[in-house]
């Protein structure tokens, strides 16, 4: 029996084939829709964390508290207290922040990439330490050039992102890349503001700004610069040159990172995870709504299973005959059960198999259509899915699997046909 059971299996398939068409085709749509949700979830979960919210899970950013309590410590970020967090137990580094507390600003006139640019901006400016991005500088060395020469600026990946896909199209501005800024040089005014008073005997404090690297670290709504000079530009101006703005801890691993939170808050200071937070929030909703969706796929599958199950019982019962015969030839049940169990099993095959294709190819379809269809926008990513080898197997599993728990009960009454009251009459 076993050598003939897949031509079995397929002679019967065939017999009633709009059934077996009907129960994989039931199959191919949960499946289907399973992937195709759980991709598109995955896909937008990627980039809400490494586009919208790229947070680097192994840092801590330290702030001063709103309120100090001198028993409990926090207060400023002055060097003893920068030593007190980077002793802590599972820091590896300690990176110090410092932004320019005079206000400056931007006014650029002159040539822009091939485009004539009048504009005025605020600029907001932090400063830290060099190998806190040293892996993004791509033009000299990250260090303070001294008063008279360009000031090393970091932009922010993010920023650039919001610059090509918002703010260069609506006014006809040509697209830039990270490595087409690298040496462009603008001028920046500090201690001056357009929006803010300055004291009235405060003298503006001319300085250029020349872009050397983009940077998922740098600061979003202005420039990063090293820390040495921020704290030369917070001196100049007679502002605090001392204390530093922020910290950000870099623990040894991802796992201690609860554990220095508590350390930190424990000493009185506060823990700034606002990006965090936010990439978190971003992140349950997403997976709420592909769990919900990927629920009403399940529950597609289970209905595909429980139409098998009556396509198969009743299949066996208009079949009963023929397998009381093979028990008479010699058939046990367990071949039975087995011929019976197979046919389902090849029905979710090629359920699972079309399911996920369609999947696969709907997404790529809808990301075809996207492209083509929306209008560019920040973080509008080249492809919405993701799709991981584990995926595409499981969902050709749950095919298999939901067709077999359909079958498992047509199955076995079919291995317990009785011969002799079959072929009695």
């Amino acid at each position: 029996m076993s050598g003939a059971l897949w031509p079995l299996v397929k002679l019967s398939l065939a017999r009633d084939r709009r059934t077996a068409v009907s129960s994989a085709f039931g199959l191919a749509v949960g499946v289907a829709a399973l992937v195709f949700f759980v991709s598109l979830g995955l896909g937008v979960g990627r980039i809400v964390r490494e586009k919208i919210f790229p947070v680097d899970t192994s840092l801590v950013e330290v702030v001063p508290a709103q309120l100090s309590f001198g028993l409990l410590g926090g207060g400023a970020l002055d060097e003893a207290t920068v030593a007190r967090l980077e002793a802590l137990p599972g820091v590896e580094r300690a990176f110090k922040k410092m932004n320019v507390r005079a206000p400056a600003v931007t006014i650029y006139r002159g040539d822009f990439f091939g485009r004539p640019l009048h504009m005025g901006l605020e600029i907001l400016a932090v400063g830290v330490e060099p190998d806190f991005v040293k892996g993004d500088v791509m033009l000299g060395e990250f260090v303070d050039p001294g008063p008279d020469k360009p000031i090393p600026a970091i932009a922010s990946t993010r920023l650039l992102e919001i610059y090509n896909k918002s703010f260069a199209p609506q006014r006809s501005l040509p697209q830039l890349s990270a490595q087409l800024l690298a040496g462009f040089i603008f001028p920046i005014d500090f201690n001056r503001s357009f929006v803010t008073s300055t004291p009235p005997n405060a003298s503006a404090i001319p300085a250029q700004g020349q872009l050397v690297g983009v940077s998922d670290r740098g600061l979003l709504a202005g420039i990063t610069i090293p820390l040495e000079t921020a704290k030369r530009l917070n001196a100049a101006a007679n502002l605090d040159a001392k204390t530093f703005t922020a910290l950000s801890l870099k623990a040894v691993d991802p796992s201690q990172v609860p554990a220095i939170v508590a350390a930190v808050k424990g000493m009185g200071l506060r823990v700034d995870d606002q990006d965090r937070r936010m990439a978190e929030n971003a992140g349950a909703a997403v997976a709420i709504s592909t769990s919900s969706l990927a629920l009403l796929s399940v529950l597609i599958c289970l209905l595909a299973a429980f139409n098998i199950a009556h396509a198969f019982s009743a299949s066996v019962r208009a079949r009963e005959k023929e397998l009381g015969v093979m028990r008479a030839v010699g058939a046990s049940r367990a071949q039975l059960f087995r011929l019976v169990l197979a046919e389902a099993l090849l029905l979710g095959l090629v359920g699972g198999v079309v399911g996920t294709t369609l999947a696969v190819l709907g997404g790529a379809g809808l990301d075809a259509a996207a492209a083509r269809l929306l209008p560019e926008f920040p973080f509008k990513p080249e492809t919405w899915f993701e799709r991981p080898a584990w995926l595409l197997a499981f969902g050709v599993l749950l095919g298999v699997a939901a067709a077999a728990a359909g079958a498992f009960l047509p199955a076995r009454r079919a291995s317990r046909t009785d011969p002799v009251r079959v072929l009695a009459g």
